[in-house]
């Protein structure tokens, strides 16, 4: 009798996630809920910013020993990143047409877009994917930092459509633990210089990993923007000073974060 009710409710949940376009009768697009389960279980990427820098820091991944790690940090514009979780394809898609959109924006006003107004639209587009039939939701989560007229900004979106701007915040797989440590210390960013930034969005990503894994230079990678005006990314060789400083934290007796703090 159990076998049966189960079977019951696997086909009863099959017959509403066929699309993007039909609701169930709990009120739910199953498709849109998978799309939001890719983004939990892609590698997880951190945002934070302070008064004058955003940035962005993502885990990299690799399918073997012998392969290149994945690349999860692209560069938009000159003010402009973004970090990804979920489906890489579908990340490099929504990168290309932020840059498309950024481009068209510098020739029509000879100036950089305003952050929120992109994101405003790359938001607009998941959105369409979510109520056409043939289409499918895009399975992939952004943080986007940049840096413009207004100030540093942090924005996630996410596959519904949704998006939201945010002091720190975390996507991907295990990314509570880097939610929980960034919220604990989001309060006493505003005021850190941009290595201390780094180091706090090192730590939190440290937090997500497996256990026996360890941060390196090769499967982490940062990019920030400030009002230098330029968005440059970190990796490899790039990284490992901002490692050493966690470990000379960590070596002289007191914990990476209150190192930090003092």
């Amino acid at each position: 009798r159990r076998w049966r009710a189960a079977r019951r409710g696997a086909m009863f949940r099959n017959q509403y996630d066929t699309d993007c376009i039909t609701w169930s009768p709990a009120g739910r697009i199953h498709q849109i809920e998978y799309a939001m389960e890719a983004v939990k279980q892609g590698s997880a990427a951190v945002g934070l910013r302070s008064k004058t820098h955003a940035l962005v820091a993502s885990i990299k991944k690799s399918s073997n020993e012998l392969s290149s790690y994945q690349k999860k940090i692209f560069k938009i514009d000159e003010h402009m990143g973004i970090a990804i979780a979920g489906l890489v394809p579908d990340g490099r898609v929504l990168a290309k047409y932020m840059r498309s959109e950024s481009m068209n924006y510098r020739y029509m006003y000879d100036g950089p877009m305003q952050i929120g107004r992109l994101v405003a639209q790359v938001a607009d587009k998941s959105q369409l994917g979510t109520q056409r039939a043939g289409h499918r939701p895009y399975g992939v989560g952004l943080l986007v930092a940049g840096y413009d007229q207004t100030g540093p900004h942090i924005y996630e979106t996410s596959p519904s459509g949704n998006f939201w701007e945010y002091h720190a915040f975390a996507i991907g797989a295990r990314s509570q633990a880097a939610r929980t440590y960034l919220e604990r210390r989001f309060e006493s960013f505003e005021d850190l210089p941009l290595d201390e930034l780094i180091v706090h969005a090192l730590l939190s990503l440290r937090d997500t990993l497996a256990s026996g894994t360890e941060l390196s230079p090769s499967n982490v990678a940062i990019g920030y923007a400030g009002p230098e005006g330029k968005f440059t990314i970190l990796e490899d060789e790039a990284v490992q000073p901002y490692l050493d400083m966690i470990g000379q934290a960590e070596t002289s007796g007191a914990p990476a974060a209150a190192a930090m703090e003092d």
